[in-house]
């Protein structure tokens, strides 16, 4: 058995396509296609349905995909420890990222690389942390950063890292007669517009609201905070976003940032890796950039933005 029949296996089981499997490895179809053929042979199960084309993986294949992926993960581990043992830490992370922490993700990676100048990062940052999990489980991802509230995270490692909270931003006028704080029924007098139904920033409102048994039907809804922010911007509308997203991106000009009163809204942050063990050299070392660089104490020590 070879490395080399191995990645074959795991690109056409996430390619679901023998030629673009084939492309993804540098290789002709043929050649892709033998080297499964002989993998097949040596380990004396059907991995692959195939018709005229890729019709799926056979219930062996499914089940032997996620023991080739484990395997070449380890091979990449091994090779990361023996490298840093000679040369320093070098390698390629990869991290998943959901679209709330993106505002946040640099105070970890920024000491990363500082700290560890060869290794390089590959972030995906628009990714549900459900997804996240599940490509942590498949070896495609090193490590995330999501809600771990409401996911099983049984096998993974979970590194608290600060506590999100939610806050109203809206044009000056549109708050006239509200300091500091405004309550949620004040809060929905106010033409608003929103994260998609569905995504975990939304459901934490719609969760806060059916405690006083409140709803709200934005007229505008959207999957980027950016987005929210330039509707604010205009004067006309209220959002309400992550606080750690003021860190990056100002308020618009004209607009006020109140705490929403009773309840507020909040939602744990954290890091989560496989537990298998040893696990890798790159994995050991953002751990403990996680644990020193102290985001949440970081973050704690923020201070609602001045009225712009």
């Amino acid at each position: 058995m070879l490395f080399r029949q191995l990645e074959y296996f795991v690109a056409l089981a996430r390619e679901r396509h023998f030629a673009r499997a084939a492309s993804a490895c540098y290789v002709s179809q043929p050649a892709l296609s033998e080297a499964i053929r002989k993998l097949e042979h040596e380990l004396q199960v059907p991995l692959v349905r195939r018709e005229q084309k890729f019709e799926g993986l056979t219930p062996e294949g499914e089940r032997l995909v996620l023991w080739a992926r484990r395997i070449l993960a380890d091979r990449d581990a091994l090779k990361q420890e023996v490298t840093a043992l000679q040369t320093g830490l070098t390698g390629v992370f990869r991290l998943g990222v959901i679209p709330a922490a993106a505002s946040t993700v640099a105070l970890l990676t920024d000491p990363l690389c500082a700290e560890h100048p060869l290794v390089r990062v590959q972030l995906e940052a628009s990714l549900r942390s459900a997804d996240i999990v599940e490509r942590i489980r498949r070896f495609e991802l090193d490590a995330g950063i999501i809600y771990p509230d409401q996911h099983d995270t049984a096998d993974l490692v979970v590194t608290p890292l600060y506590e999100e909270q939610q806050v109203l931003i809206a044009g000056r006028e549109l708050l006239s007669g509200h300091s500091g704080t405004i309550s949620w029924s004040d809060a929905l007098q106010l033409p608003m517009c929103l994260l998609n139904g569905g995504m975990r920033g939304r459901q934490l409102i719609d969760d806060a609201l059916a405690t006083q048994n409140l709803t709200v039907t934005p007229q505008v809804e959207t999957d980027s905070i950016v987005a929210l922010l330039a509707h604010v911007g205009t004067g006309r509308w209220a959002t309400i976003v992550p606080q750690t997203w003021l860190r990056t991106l100002r308020p618009p000009a004209g607009a006020r940032t109140l705490r929403l009163d009773g309840p507020s809204v909040t939602a744990r942050i954290a890091l989560v890796t496989s537990a298998v063990e040893p696990g890798s050299v790159l994995t050991r070392a953002v751990l403990t950039t996680a644990q020193n660089a102290r985001i949440g104490d970081l973050l704690d020590g923020q201070s609602l933005p001045a009225d712009s």
